[in-house]
């Protein structure tokens, strides 16, 4: 256990992506999608257990009692529920002013509940190294290796080294950029001072707050007001009256960038494997090949396969159904009781056109 280190866990999104297996009811973070036995949200609690004092949650009050269903070892008072999205600034910034307010000024770290992570020893070393950076008064964030130009992930420009004791391989961030185009991810890839941005961020709650005041004022008073009363009889009142009026940003925009210009955000790399599973095709990448044409699958379903190769079947559709795929290749086939999705991976960051497209023809039981 790292002394006086606090993680929260934002647990949100519908993971549009990734219907119909992931829906506004049951989103992706809630659902066991590599077949391991635990879900996205179990799988990241029991990664940050053994090294915080306490995990919180926070998550759409829609989802609260799913998460405490699946996390009953954590106390209820560590379920931060939400009203509505405010995105991550809010969330992350609540969490730390509610730990702040309970427990003086700690260290928090948040991950977010949908990410794969291979590599346990290497993510205990980073995130110990991130907890030094943040002691000395910076906002930390782990970098991960870029294995290939993508355009999906943001990136973060690292600079010489920071020079914290404790802290080897922590460097200064210059800058982060969001979603490069292609050209421009291949030259991050290739100038080797590039990591991807995988969301992570580490720091001391009254660094992290005061960061906040000074960019975004409004919100950081919402919060604290918010926080104050949490553990009190006011919190449905002040959250109602309040809640609503913050701004909707993310910690990428809201403190990340503009305290990197300043020289206060410090980067630790990763040495372990990360996955954010946005989409099918990532889905795919991550599950091992159940046979020598490099098919995948989720489930036990029955599937019959006949000259097709690189394909992810999904077959959830129920007792006594069967998928078959014939003379087709890479393709990606999820069978769900009251929804079939048939596309191909190289389409698959488009999933989430169908569902827009559902809403717009009033099928909302489905998304």
């Amino acid at each position: 256990m790292i002394d006086n280190f606090y993680a929260i866990v934002p647990a949100g999104g519908a993971g549009t992506r990734l219907w119909p297996i992931s829906r506004s009811a049951a989103p992706k973070f809630l659902l066991d999608l590599t077949g391991q036995g635990e879900t996205l949200l179990q799988a990241t609690v029991s990664r940050l257990s053994p090294l915080a004092k306490g995990v919180v949650v926070v998550t759409g009050a829609a989802h609260e009692a799913a998460c405490r269903a699946q996390l009953p070892q954590l106390p209820a008072s560590d379920f931060l529920a939400e009203p509505s999205p405010r995105n991550s600034m809010a969330a992350i910034g609540l969490a730390a002013a509610v730990l702040q307010q309970r427990h003086g000024v700690v260290v928090v770290g948040s991950f977010a509940a949908d990410h794969i992570i291979h590599g346990e020893a290497a993510f205990t070393n980073a995130v110990t190294e991130a907890v030094k950076v943040a002691e000395a008064g910076y906002v930390a964030t782990i970098g991960i290796a870029a294995s290939r130009p993508a355009t999906g992930f943001g990136y973060i420009e690292a600079g010489g080294p920071l020079g914290v004791e404790g802290a080897p391989h922590a460097a200064q961030v210059t800058g982060f950029t969001e979603k490069p185009n292609a050209a421009t991810a291949a030259k991050y890839v290739n100038a080797g001072n590039y990591r991807w941005n995988g969301g992570m961020f580490v720091a001391r709650t009254d660094v992290l707050l005061d960061h906040l005041a000074r960019q975004r004022p409004e919100l950081a008073a919402g919060l604290r007001r918010i926080a104050a009363d949490w553990d009190t009889d006011r919190r449905a009142a002040t959250m109602a009256e309040v809640w609503p009026s913050l701004e909707r940003i993310a910690i990428d925009h809201a403190i990340a960038e503009p305290v990197a210009a300043a020289g206060g955000v410090a980067m630790v790399p990763a040495g372990f494997a990360w996955h954010d599973i946005g989409d099918f095709a990532t889905l795919a990448s991550v599950l091992p090949d159940i046979d020598d044409d490099g098919n995948k699958q989720v489930g036990t379903g029955d599937v019959i396969r006949i000259d097709a190769s690189g394909t992810l079947v999904i077959p959830d559709g129920g007792p006594g159904r069967v998928v078959a795929l014939l003379g087709v290749d890479d393709i990606v086939v999820v069978d769900t009781p009251g929804a079939l999705l048939v596309t191909t991976r190289s389409r698959a960051q488009q999933v989430g056109d169908v569902v827009k497209a559902a809403r717009d023809l009033g099928l909302d039981d489905v998304v």
